[in-house]
């Protein structure tokens, strides 16, 4: 049922999509049962029947009737029951994503209540910034400021393949066709093509047959982009435009490109043997031909379009003086055909500039010189504002508004590169190389010096006029592998530019000298130097130059603690300060939500993040120095996910400067990229995000220290407290619990997890290594979540409110006038309801008897039920509601939605995982040579895996 606090049109809405789910389970069962037979829908049918009526009534004697069941269906009929329960999800998200496409669609049509709604909206956050008296000039000041950059990761819990995408995206659009038809007969075609569509679906295996490589996640990630981001990146501009024409009426606002899009997809090598500098390379070249391809159809399109005649118009003298430079080029273009267009000039000129960006892709391609390419993707804009300026020199004003005024917006976002290209390595790897070339150097232990030693070794290496000579041959293979890096970036950076590569994170950064070893790398390889950067040597006289800017990576709790000092002595170098002016002085730090959390779980991580962006804020402005922050946010609550709109806001005051990149995981990019509509309401909202965290910027000069935007101290001692208690109870669990980490490999689905075809990097940052520092946080959230527990999410709060709340006479108000007075505990707090709304300790505690040790098994569950209850009452009472997720009807209604479906599908799970590792163990006792892949539940297991992430939508 909906929750109070649903309005009027939310809960049509809602009945809509249940109409439509209902159409869409029909059509499916039909298909099943036609396709599969009578005894395969049969066991559906008991299955969902049975879990639904329990959810309703619980039963013991009907619940035992039911696992009794599953435990005695054959392999093959799971396989088809697995699969029913995985396409119904697969049904569910398209008719979910129908109706969130209507949601965004009325936003549009109303504008300026999507903040009443609680996601925030562009007209909404403009009007905020007017109301508060920001002028239109301070806006446009703001507005030249902006840089927002979502960065896709390979990181695909919820990985589909690109076929089943497609498919599902017919069936999208199929659905949507049958919703406008009015006539029966019409819609009973339709139906028809519908059940036709869902029985192609059905036959399709879902499942990948083997892990991908590192190049079939680069083409996933480049789905997203031809799916919807070449169409919602301009309607987003156009959206900005309309907003500020309707807000500030006498104003002139120019909204300019500030859409950045990042990737670390084939340049995250952290922890990933597979991404070696070719596959890094390719990467770049298959962007750019993705992008450039793009550019060619559209140009292709303008060509149909631009179709003006000399004869009619008069061309701009600007438009004539570029002819004239095109003449060489235009005799080779059109190949000897001189008359082509000789009356059209501007289908003359798209056909000259179509050569060109063939050229250019030639000279990608094969790493040459390209006589006729572009030099660089601004002569290409030079070019599309040629004709913009000579359409509006004769009144086509309107004409240069519409498709070319889109290509441009896309050129001025996506460059020649498309996205840009992290690179991502762990910091020790560097200190292991740069060891072994300070051997060459006749320093024998650099690893055996102290901190300042090493600082003083690489400033002095830093800032000589030139480095000894270093001979690679001499480098063992890892220190091989590593320099190789540099020179393949720098080779990028001559083929197709420097804005191909964009930063160098240097994940688990501790120390300053974990930066400085990464600068002296990249001088080996001409990227850095104290010389001209434009002879591309080590540095011969002259400016420092810096092509290559590290964004140290903060991850673990003690590095966030010392995150301040690791930067002091980073901006106080006098190596670094000079190449850091000489890169713009601007300086981009990342911050490890991941990691974090596993570390010292949600409440020390979230604190500890907000702490040290206060810190790294003042003192980048104690050094002068500009930040970007990068938030490496996952998808669910226990990596950082939820809301983006929300995370941004809740961000602490004055931190956010205009600017903010924040990885977009793999398990979510289909649930915000998959369609244009979605993609474009995701970016809107993210941009409100940002104005409304920057609206400060904007009144800057207007404000003095005292009225300087701030949190509360009390807030802040209450939070610190908290975060304490919270993190002693989550290392009192997963760190000092005899046998935790025993339960967490055998209750959840956590080794299995290792076997699926889902990603190409391992789980383990060390094989055979299963401690908690080596498994990685997406198996770590991953295999909590699958198995109902969800506890990375939120264990330790629940002990942590009630210990503050219990400490003192008042203290429970406290807690809930921060609820309705900070945005950063309130974001925690709605974002943790979702993380307990997707757990079921029920559940959780029928897979704690998949553990060898009962006893400690039950003691262990036991403990974590005890916080779960904890923590729900308490939450509960803070945010004043009857049931979680109360004041966010729409996401409450789609769990509740997918719980019955998903309870049969983890019994399933649990009946596969015992018959797979009694017989694995079985069979290891016959023959130890025996590989975990032959056995035959095991391939049932991952697709069980599969489904329940579908079904859970962000899982890890």
């Amino acid at each position: 049922f909906p929750p109070t606090t649903m309005r009027p049109e939310q809960i049509k809405a809602d009945r809509r999509l249940r109409t439509r789910v209902k159409i869409l389970g029909s059509l499916l069962g039909d298909v099943i049962k036609e396709q599969s037979g009578e005894p395969v829908f049969s066991a559906v049918e008991r299955l969902r029947r049975g879990f639904v009526s329990l959810r309703k009534a619980d039963n013991r004697k009907k619940r035992d009737r039911l696992l009794k069941y599953i435990a005695g269906l054959d392999l093959e009929t799971l396989n088809w029951v697995i699969r029913g329960f995985s396409m119904y999800f697969s049904l569910v998200n398209v008719a979910e994503e129908i109706a969130r496409h209507h949601r965004f669609s009325q936003a549009a049509l109303n504008p300026g209540q999507g903040s009443a709604r609680g996601g925030g909206s562009i007209e909404g956050a403009l009007t905020a910034l007017r109301d508060n008296g920001v002028s239109g000039e301070e806006l446009q000041a703001l507005l030249n400021r902006l840089s927002y950059i979502p960065v896709f990761t390979a990181h695909p819990t919820e990985a589909r393949r690109r076929t089943i995408m497609h498919l599902l995206d017919g069936i999208l659009n199929t659905v949507r066709e049958l919703e406008t038809q009015r006539d029966s007969a019409s819609k009973d075609i339709i139906i028809g093509k519908l059940k036709g569509q869902i029985q192609v679906l059905w036959k399709t295996d879902e499942m990948r047959l083997n892990k991908p490589t590192v190049e079939a996640e680069v083409r996933n990630g480049l789905y997203y982009f031809k799916a919807s981001l070449f169409e919602a990146v301009p309607q987003t501009y156009r959206n900005l435009e309309a907003a500020a024409a309707r807000i500030y009426p006498e104003d002139d606002i120019t909204v300019p490109s500030f859409i950045r899009f990042g990737s670390w997809i084939g340049g995250d090598r952290d922890g990933n043997p597979y991404v070696t500098p070719e596959v890094t390379r390719k990467t770049v070249r298959v962007q750019a031909e993705e992008v450039i391809g793009e550019y060619d159809r559209r140009l292709d399109e303008l060509t149909g379009i631009l179709a003006h005649s000399n004869n009619l118009v008069e061309v701009s003298e600007n438009f004539i003086l570029l002819q004239e430079r095109d003449r060489p080029i235009a005799r080779l273009a059109f190949e000897g055909a001189a008359t082509d267009f000789t009356k059209e000039p501007y289908r003359r000129k798209i056909s000259v500039m179509r050569y060109r960006l063939k050229q250019t892709l030639g000279r990608i391609r094969a790493g040459g010189d390209g006589e006729h390419a572009y030099r660089s993707v601004h002569e290409f804009l030079d070019d599309l504002r040629s004709i913009d300026e000579s359409l509006r020199h004769h009144g086509d004003d309107r004409v240069a508004d519409a498709e070319l005024r889109d290509l441009t917006r896309l050129v001025e976002t996506f460059g020649f590169h498309l996205a840009r290209l992290d690179v991502r390595e762990v910091s020790t790897r560097h200190a292991l190389a740069v060891a072994e070339i300070a051997r060459q150097w006749n320093c024998e232990n650099y690893a055996g010096l102290s901190d300042e030693e090493r600082t003083a070794f690489l400033t002095e290496k830093l800032q000589a006029p030139a480095l000894p000579p270093l001979n690679d041959d001499q480098l063992g293979d890892d220190a091989r592998r590593v320099v190789e890096v540099f020179h393949c970036v720098a080779q990028i950076h001559r083929e197709v530019g420097r804005n191909a590569i964009g930063r160098y994170v240097i994940s688990m950064t501790r120390h300053a000298n974990d930066v400085l070893e990464v600068m002296l790398l990249a001088r080996l390889a001409g990227l850095v130097g104290p010389g001209d950067g434009g002879a591309g040597g080590n540095g011969n006289g002259g400016d420092a130059f810096c092509h290559l800017q590290p964004s140290p990576l903060f991850e673990t709790i003690d590095d966030l603690d010392g995150v301040r000092q690791t930067l002091e002595d980073l901006f106080t170098n006098p190596a670094y300060k000079a190449l850091l002016a000489a890169s713009g002085n601007l300086q981009e730090i990342m911050l490890g939500y991941s990691d974090s959390c596993k570390d010292g779980g949600i409440l020390a991580s979230t604190w500890g993040l907000y702490q040290a962006q206060k810190g790294i804020t003042s003192l980048a402005v104690k050094h002068n120095v500009v930040c970007r922050l990068f938030h490496g946010r996952g998808g669910t609550v226990g990596r950082g996910g939820g809301p983006t709109y929300r995370a941004i806001t809740s961000q602490p005051p004055g931190t956010v400067h205009g600017q903010i990149k924040i990885t977009e995981q793999g398990e979510v990019l289909s649930f915000k990229y998959s369609y244009r509509e979605t993609a474009s309401y995701q970016l809107s909202t993210s941009i409100s995000g940002l104005l409304e965290a920057s609206q400060h910027l904007a009144m800057a000069h207007r404000l003095d220290l005292k009225s300087k935007p701030k949190d509360e101290q009390a807030h802040l001692e209450i939070m610190t407290e908290l975060a304490h208690l919270g993190e002693r109870s989550y290392r009192e669990l997963i760190d000092e619990t005899d046998g935790l980490l025993d339960y967490f490999y055998e209750a959840t689905p956590v080794l299995e997890i290792g076997e699926m075809s889902i990603g190409s990097r391992p789980t383990h940052r060390r094989g055979g290594d299963r401690s908690r520092q080596s498994i990685r946080a997406i198996p770590w959230v991953f295999g909590w979540s699958l198995s109902r527990h969800t506890l990375p999410a939120w264990y330790g709060l629940g002990t942590a409110l009630e210990s503050y709340a219990g400490a003192a006479p008042g203290n429970f108000d406290k807690l809930q006038s921060l609820y309705d007075n900070w945005p950063f505990f309130h974001n925690l707090m709605e974002n943790v309801q979702m993380a307990l709304s997707k757990a079921n300790m029920a559940t959780a505690h029928e897979y704690a008897g998949l553990c060898s040790d009962r006893e400690t098994a039950d003691a262990i569950y036991r403990r974590i039920e005890a916080e779960y209850r904890k923590t729900v009452a308490f939450v509960l009472k803070i945010s004043r509601c009857e049931q979680l997720l109360a004041n966010q009807g729409t996401l409450m209604l789609s769990l509740q939605r997918r719980d019955p479906y998903l309870d049969p599908l983890n019994h399933i799970q649990l009946s596969l995982i015992r018959r797979y590792r009694s017989a694995y163990l079985k069979q290891r006792a016959d023959d130890e040579t025996t590989a975990p892949m032959e056995n035959e539940p095991l391939s049932l297991v991952l697709r069980s895996i599969s489904a329940i992430a579908i079904g859970m939508r962000n899982t890890g």
